[in-house]
């Protein structure tokens, strides 16, 4: 009945079964606290992932891109009373970007979109510096940074800040999505403290090189979306698990051989 209020009329058998089945695999078992996950070999390879997305979130530099706006702009001709709009305009296509994202995700899939997202931003990343460094040389650079800004703040949205948000909804069970969230939360107004406080300090040391750290840290993040990020699209909980059981067993597959969730004692945890 809940089901049918939330989703309409429909065959909502396959998701039933999924809850179910869900449910039974962590019978017995209490909600886990977010020390608790640290602990839990099962779940050691979603934990890093979560970790490294909610921490790329914030460490890729889309927010420090509106630092740069209102100088890029008026570099660019625009008028000064007009540069608040068009800054609103930047907030607007993250906003846009993202809504899109939730449309095409169940179609495209979670990797590549992160994937996607971070190697675009990557690369815009250094074009933006280039047009930094040459905007008193060159005149039509400033409207290169422009178009930088804009596609640096796109290729986020419908990327990272569309996908990073369900994912601890799908690579952890019941038992565990409550503490992986607080997690999630906690490293992503951290980073945002750390970026916000540091930011002013690179810029003065590195000057129009300044978004480098950013370039790196989406190149590592693409580096691992592409090859130890699992696709979840179209996946049920049981078969996410299974894929996430290759890596958080794999070196100890013999001497310990895997169990499911209710076999586990908490000895062994």
């Amino acid at each position: 009945a809940a089901l049918q209020k939330l989703r309409g009329r429909g065959d909502l058998s396959a998701e039933l079964e999924e809850m179910l089945a869900e449910q039974a695999a962590t019978k017995g078992q209490r909600a886990r606290k977010p020390w608790e996950l640290f602990q839990t070999r099962a779940v050691r390879r979603q934990l890093l992932s979560i970790v490294v997305l909610s921490s790329a979130m914030q460490l890729c530099g889309n927010d420090s891109m509106y630092f740069y706006a209102a100088y890029v702009f008026q570099e660019a001709g625009i008028p000064q009373e007009k540069i608040p709009y068009v800054v609103i305009g930047t907030g607007s296509c993250e906003l846009i970007a993202s809504a899109t994202c939730n449309m095409i995700i169940d179609y495209a899939g979670r990797r590549p979109l992160l994937l996607g997202g971070y190697s675009f931003m990557a690369g815009w990343a250094i074009i933006f510096m280039v047009a930094l460094s040459q905007q008193a040389q060159v005149s039509w650079m400033p409207y290169l940074s422009m178009v930088c800004i804009f596609a640096y703040i796109l290729s986020f949205g419908i990327g990272p800040a569309g996908v990073t948000g369900v994912l601890p909804s799908e690579v952890f069970d019941q038992m565990s999505r409550p503490a992986a969230y607080m997690i999630c939360g906690s490293l992503l107004w951290f980073n945002l403290f750390l970026v916000g406080t540091a930011f002013p300090f690179i810029v003065k040391s590195l000057g129009h090189f300044c978004y480098v750290p950013f370039f790196l840290v989406c190149i590592c993040t693409a580096f691992y979306v592409g090859f130890f990020l699992p696709e979840t699209k179209g996946k049920s909980f049981l078969e996410i698990s299974e894929e996430f059981k290759k890596w958080n067993f794999k070196t100890h597959n013999r001497a310990f051989p895997y169990k499911g969730p209710k076999e586990i004692k908490s000895t062994e945890l």
